[in-house]
């Protein structure tokens, strides 16, 4: 990538994030890269661009001015690479895609997997996280595209996947185990593993929507820890069925008696503006 372009993005991300550590981790960079980078457009340019304190870097009123004009041209350049792409016909390129564990999981290997045989040159970058983190990669540009939840923002385009159901999990000598479908009010009578971090938590809008109060015991956004502690007869939970599929844990899955699911979609920024290799990749997802 051409040497000012990284500038300007280390100068975009900054502002977006407040600080050069977090935007030298969106971009894959050292902290002292960034300071570098933006510090070497303060003297090309004759400004100064940042305020930088302890508490981080806010925008002066010459970055202020000069912001939209370094976003536009980063804009430009990504418009430019899509041609380039369409023009050496995918002989190489770099799609960067945020995704949570059970899509990583089960989903990602045989999509990439077909998308590999037709175009063997590309290389991927996956980023874990939840529901919120992907939102912040999509709209910062740190991916190209993500799974999540949906709804999602409305200033993203969408494709909608998938209804994955919510199921209760229990130890397999639970009461309950044998069970047609589990009373939701029943989720109260033990001590709860709940799946959750940051917003965006479908188990916990579950509770909610049931005027119910678990035990919650544990908190993690780790499904197979989830199980395990299930397994180990320590509570019970909530987990989408996606991530139940071929498992070793000696755990029982049960449908609940009240609606239960979550919509998985991939979302992206603007279609029109993704490289060609991204708008290939969307293809593909029908081999989920």
């Amino acid at each position: 990538m051409d040497m000012n372009i990284l500038k300007y993005m280390a100068f975009i991300r900054a502002v977006e994030y407040g600080s050069f550590t977090k935007a030298a981790q969106m971009l894959n960079y050292s902290q002292s890269g960034v300071s570098r980078m933006i510090h070497d457009l303060e003297k090309e340019w004759k400004v100064t661009l940042l305020e930088r304190s302890r508490a981080g870097v806010q925008l002066t009123s010459d970055g202020m001015k000069l912001l939209p004009y370094a976003k536009n041209l980063c804009n430009e350049y990504q418009k430019l690479q899509a041609q380039v792409d369409e023009l050496n016909g995918l002989q190489s390129g770099f799609i960067r895609i945020g995704t949570f564990s059970s899509v990583a999981t089960h989903w990602l290997p045989n999509i990439i997997r077909h998308f590999q045989k037709d175009y063997p040159h590309i290389d991927y970058e996956l980023l874990l996280g939840d529901y919120t983190e992907i939102e912040e990669w999509i709209a910062s540009g740190r991916v190209d595209c993500g799974f999540l939840r949906l709804p999602t923002h409305s200033n993203f385009e969408t494709i909608f996947l998938e209804q994955d159901k919510l199921l209760a999990v229990l130890p397999e000598n639970h009461p309950l185990a044998n069970c047609e479908k589990l009373p939701v009010s029943a989720l109260c009578n033990d001590p709860f593993m709940l799946l959750e971090k940051g917003a965006k938590a479908e188990v916990s809008e579950i509770f909610q929507r049931y005027n119910l109060t678990p035990n919650v015991r544990f908190i993690t956004w780790d499904d197979y820890a989830i199980m395990s502690m299930v397994e180990s007869g320590l509570g019970i939970s909530i987990l989408p069925e996606l991530i139940l599929k071929r498992i070793p844990y000696r755990i029982v899955a049960k449908e609940l008696d009240v609606p239960a699911y979550r919509n998985i979609g991939l979302a992206l920024r603007d279609k029109k503006a993704s490289s060609l290799a991204v708008k290939r990749f969307l293809d593909y997802i029908q081999y989920r």
